[in-house]
């Protein structure tokens, strides 16, 4: 375990309330895209939502309020891996979340041209599918993100906060559009009590997998901000318990708004929610402007989600070099606003490369899938090394969490192993199914062999010790910086 006396002031800035903590957290989890993909179940969403949370969000839940009750750390589940595995089970903790970080910022990014086109209307329909209008849209919102990251969350905080009540603010219309269809007499077939079970093939087994981790994942994500939160034992925690309540009943009512109003087999998996605000409401008159507001805070929530999961990954690099799995260059804090400015700048050149990579050859739909699911693929591994903590981490670690951990750690190591297995299976139309497989499991497994391949040769590397600079090594958050 790590011993704070032991570690210097890491003079992070600590920014972030309990408010802050449950607007990010709905943020992070609630994906405007997820209600497309279960609406792909039609009346059987609901008993999908109810046991996909049973057997993942529950225990996810459970392991983040119990890890970071025991270690509220910058760096949050790369350090709680570190702590249960070693140095290079942290290390590939820490590889997999950036890697995610990355990749989802970039898909999040992605979407925009194509929330952009619902706005304008059918005249935009174009925008999408043009490789050169998109990426500069993209390009754009990159250098606004990293600006912010740079300056901090003293910024970067209210962008969330704000992208949070946007995606309450837009899912609470969502849920009530099928009442005003009603009343406006707009096609609908409404059913929100309906349960059903799916039919049993692989497509639905596809759909299932990513509901049970691409859209209820994320809580533990901003513990790698726990050294940049007031009071995080305790503000995490309960961040958690406030926030997960809302954030079911978003996704179930969400979802039957979805179903109730879009054909099925005319889903859009991008942009549902745009696309259900123009079947109720129209393309002109009051309902032309109300569908136009929605997918404005839309994309309020995209750029403050791309701007959120971006600062986390920017993190990441930092604590690793604090423990030197990584260059220092990494650890440097920018002289005024205290933030890696380094890390931030790298990360914002991997995310360009990204679009343009995952951007050759094919489809739009086919694109976004493929940095959905191979970002996912990363988090997932990643997820199992937070579920194995109290299972396979250290005898002293496991001693210190609670009993019931290990039971649920069970049901979610076994939820993330299903996703993890079926992720590669396309649920929209490709053009080569076999190759969307290999890219999706072949991006994983050569990802990872670069990481150990990584973290052998830094270890055989002579390790400068240093004076620790200001950000240098990392801190207990809340034990020894003070609160700001």
């Amino acid at each position: 375990m790590a011993n704070p006396a032991s570690r210097a002031n890491h003079n992070l800035k600590r920014q972030l309330r309990l408010r802050d903590l449950v607007l990010t957290q709905i943020l992070c989890v609630v994906g405007s895209s997820w209600v497309g993909v279960a609406a792909g179940l039609g009346t059987a969403q609901s008993l999908t939502w109810v046991a996909a949370m049973l057997v993942f969000y529950v225990p996810m839940a459970g392991s983040v309020i119990a890890l970071n009750r025991t270690m509220p750390l910058e760096g949050g589940l790369y350090v709680w891996a570190r702590e249960a595995f070693g140095g290079l089970g942290g290390f590939l903790t820490a590889w997999n979340v950036g890697v995610y970080g990355i990749a989802v910022t970039a898909t999040i990014l992605y979407a925009i041209p194509t929330e952009l086109a619902y706005l304008i209307g059918p005249r935009a329909a174009w925008l999408p599918e043009n490789r050169f209008a998109s990426f500069a849209i993209v390009s754009l919102t990159v250098v606004a993100i990293t600006f912010a990251a740079v300056r901090g969350l003293e910024w970067g905080r209210w962008i969330h906060n704000i992208g949070g009540a946007a995606m309450v603010v837009v899912f609470a219309g969502l849920i009530v559009l099928p009442t005003w269809a009603l009343v406006h007499h707009v096609p609908v077939h409404w059913t929100p009590f309906t349960v059903a079970v799916p039919p049993a093939d692989l497509r639905n087994m596809a759909l299932f997998g990513q509901m049970i981790f691409g859209a209820l994942c994320g809580l533990e994500y901003i513990a790698i901000l726990a050294g940049e939160s007031r009071q995080p034992a305790e503000a995490i925690g309960k961040s958690v318990w406030i926030a997960s309540p809302v954030i079911c009943a978003m996704f179930i009512l969400g979802t039957g708004s979805v179903v109730a109003l879009v054909p099925q087999g005319s889903i859009d998996f991008i942009a549902p929610i745009p696309q259900t605000m123009r079947v109720a409401l129209g393309n002109s008159g009051f309902g032309n402007i109300v569908a136009m507001t929605a997918i404005v805070l839309v994309e309020m929530r995209l750029l403050g989600a791309a701007s959120f999961i971006f600062t986390g990954a920017t993190r990441l690099p930092m604590a690793a070099g604090w423990d030197h799995l990584v260059p220092a260059w990494f650890t440097r804090l920018h002289p005024r606003w205290r933030t890696p400015s380094n890390s931030i700048y790298f990360a914002s050149g991997l995310v360009l490369l990204l679009v343009v990579l995952a951007n050759a050859g094919v489809h739009a739909q086919e694109a976004y899938q493929i940095l959905t699911n191979a970002s996912q693929t990363h988090y997932e591994i990643a997820y199992l090394a937070m579920f194995a903590v109290p299972l396979a981490g250290s005898a002293v670690l496991r001693r210190s969490l609670p009993g019931w951990l290990k039971w649920t750690s069970i049901v979610g190591f076994c939820a993330t192993t299903f996703s993890l297995l079926i992720s590669a299976y396309p649920f929209v139309r490709v053009v080569d199914a076999r190759a969307y497989a290999a890219k999706i499991l072949g991006t994983l497994l050569l990802s990872n062999l670069v990481a150990v391949f990584f973290y052998k040769l830094r270890s055989r590397l002579p390790v400068a010790h240093d004076e620790p600079g200001p950000g240098a090594v990392d801190a207990l958050a809340g034990e020894i910086a003070p609160e700001q």
